[in-house]
């Protein structure tokens, strides 16, 4: 007798779809407009988020808040992003799969040369959409860092920079400081 195949029900390809990369063992994939992408970021890439969550920390610590890579959900899309970093509120992290945007206290992205475009134009749109407050988008390819605030639902309508690597970004409340982007 041969295995039969499990099928599974469900109401909508969105809802499989999503269930789907959150099963792939092994990879952290992420679904944007409907592509499923692996995400494999280089050292380089993890050494710009890793500086500023390390200039983040005391304020984290002040927030209560905690800084990651953990999931984001944009319902109703064919969208499910793993941001560079995102900080949110600790108790949202605790037995919690993911979170939605407008969840975050800020996202930050930093872009490589095969993604670049998904984060200056895609994920920007998308952020903004889903109520992000804070997007900072760290351009490794253009040497630069452009942070979006006042999100609505045609975009960011608030925007500083892009700043060269070198010139601090201000972090508004709750926040309160200013990034060193020398490293970067």
């Amino acid at each position: 007798m041969s295995p039969q195949p499990h099928t599974y029900a469900v109401a909508d390809a969105e809802t499989a779809l999503k269930y789907a990369i959150q099963h792939i063992k092994g990879d952290r994939v992420q679904i944007v407009e409907g592509f499923i992408e692996q995400v494999v970021p280089s050292w380089d890439h993890e050494g710009v988020a890793d500086e500023i969550r390390e200039q983040l920390g005391p304020t984290l610590r002040r927030l209560e808040c905690r800084a990651g890579s953990g999931d984001l959900d944009l319902p109703g899309t064919a969208n499910w992003y793993v941001p560079d970093l995102a900080v949110v509120p600790k108790e949202l992290t605790k037995g919690t799969g993911a979170l939605v945007p407008d969840q975050t206290l800020l996202i930050v992205e930093v872009t490589s040369e095969s993604n670049g475009d998904t984060d200056r134009i895609v994920k920007r749109k998308r952020y903004a959409e889903y109520g992000a407050p804070l997007y900072l988008l760290v351009d490794r390819q253009e040497r630069s860092c452009t942070l979006y605030s006042a999100p609505g639902r045609l975009g960011y309508t608030k925007v500083e920079g892009p700043l060269p690597f070198g010139t601090p970004v201000s972090l508004p409340d709750p926040f309160g400081l200013e990034l060193d982007t020398t490293e970067f």
